[in-house]
């Protein structure tokens, strides 16, 4: 998982996400339909979601919120973003991310 580091503390909510936020905190992956590393993203990153109480793992469509992918500057797929109780962006990483470095990366939020 490489990190590109904060998004100067932006805000995500259910508006945005189109899903409820988790109790603790949030992971969040863009993908694109021909992706198959965000296949293997969603895997990772559903078993973490599982594994971890309070974690929601949302999937977003890059190509049905363009307007999002803007905002937020997601410049491939996969882009996972992890956000805290308060929908708070913490991290961010391109790529299909490692298990161990998504448990690391939610260390932060909750």
């Amino acid at each position: 998982m490489r990190v590109r580091g904060r998004d100067d503390g932006k805000r995500l909510g259910t508006a945005e996400l189109g899903g409820e936020l988790g109790e603790r905190a949030t992971l969040v992956q863009f993908s694109s339909a021909f992706c198959a590393p965000c296949r293997a993203t969603r895997r990772v990153l559903g078993e973490v979601a599982g594994m971890v109480p309070g974690v929601t793992h949302l999937e977003i469509d890059a190509e049905a919120h363009l307007d999002l992918v803007r905002e937020l500057e997601i410049l491939k797929t996969p882009t996972v973003l992890v956000l805290d109780a308060g929908g708070r962006v913490v991290r961010r990483a391109t790529g299909q991310p490692r298990r161990a470095d998504v448990i690391a990366a939610l260390g932060e939020a909750v």
